[in-house]
């Protein structure tokens, strides 16, 4: 059975929705513009935002679908007019997991689905550190029963660390191991995530699980 996929694109061409209904009908489409869906979603979401919208700036709507509760955990993506290095910063700080050259067509959206689908897959169920728990088949992490809303990248960067505790990554390695080389990331995002990361633990009573190794990079060390 088919994976469900709810996709939320902005001012998407009909040659792509085509292309989407033929080779994945059982997928949900859901063009948007200024605001997230006032809908429920089951299964994964995926946003793909073009730096221009019709009402509004990408920027925009990408922090807006990331205050919804129904999109705060979707995998967004925003479309660049250009490869542009302060574009790719501001994307990303304004809630983006992701970036892409534009324009978008259905090869490329299929293929940053289908990567970061084969990453996702858990290898284990289950991760304890602490008061953190990772429960992988949920895609949720817990500070004592408490659930912690993490965007994609840095719930897959937790699960790394746990899944290779007390060994130094560079940023770098962080980038190649999530995936990430081939779309341009450069080292500076990688402190965005770690600092994203560390801000959602802490605020939700859990100490920093990582220690920040002076030029070498990130690692976290196992308990007891």
């Amino acid at each position: 059975m088919e994976t469900s996929n709810t996709l939320l694109i902005t001012s998407p061409p009909a040659g792509l929705l085509a292309d989407i209904a033929m080779r994945h009908p059982a997928w949900r489409v859901i063009p948007i513009d200024d605001s997230p869906p006032d809908i429920s979603f089951t299964g994964k979401v995926w946003g793909f935002i073009d730096w221009l919208c019709p009402n509004l700036s990408g920027l925009e709507l990408c922090r807006r679908l990331r205050e919804a509760e129904a999109t705060r955990a979707a995998h967004l993506t925003m479309i660049l007019e250009e490869p542009d290095a302060e574009a790719r910063r501001r994307a990303l700080q304004a809630g983006a997991d992701d970036y892409l050259v534009g324009p978008l067509d259905s090869t490329r959206l299929f293929e940053r689905i289908e990567a970061i689908s084969r990453e996702e897959a858990p290898t284990r169920q289950r991760y304890v550190h602490g008061v953190v728990t990772v429960d992988l088949a949920a895609y949720q992490v817990r500070i004592e029963g408490k659930v912690v809303p993490l965007r994609p990248n840095e719930f897959r960067l937790l699960v790394h660390f746990l899944e290779n505790p007390d060994q130094v990554f560079s940023r770098q390695a962080l980038i190649d191991r999530l995936g990430k080389h081939a779309q341009g990331i450069d080292e500076r995002t990688v402190d965005v995530w770690i600092g994203r990361l560390r801000r959602a633990l802490i605020a939700h009573g859990a100490p920093d699980p990582l220690r920040t190794v002076r030029s070498l990079g990130y690692v976290l060390d196992s308990l007891g």
